[in-house]
């Protein structure tokens, strides 16, 4: 196991992950709908897109 490829794949997700949300959200809100989130609702969104993310990756580089 790779521990520096591993870290990278880990922040490169944590990353992505707010960016996606946004973009969906963004997206969501020009059709017509308006999603207000709480912290703790936004925290668990970004916690499970990151894991979502990060299976992706490792599913792509296997």
């Amino acid at each position: 196991m790779d521990i520096k490829n591993t870290v990278i794949n880990l922040l490169v997700s944590l990353i992505l992950s707010p960016i996606i949300i946004y973009i969906v959200l963004t997206i969501a809100r020009l059709a017509g709908s308006n999603y207000e989130m709480s912290h703790g609702e936004t925290w668990i969104i970004w916690v499970l897109m990151a894991i979502l993310i990060r299976i992706s990756i490792e599913k792509k580089s296997s």
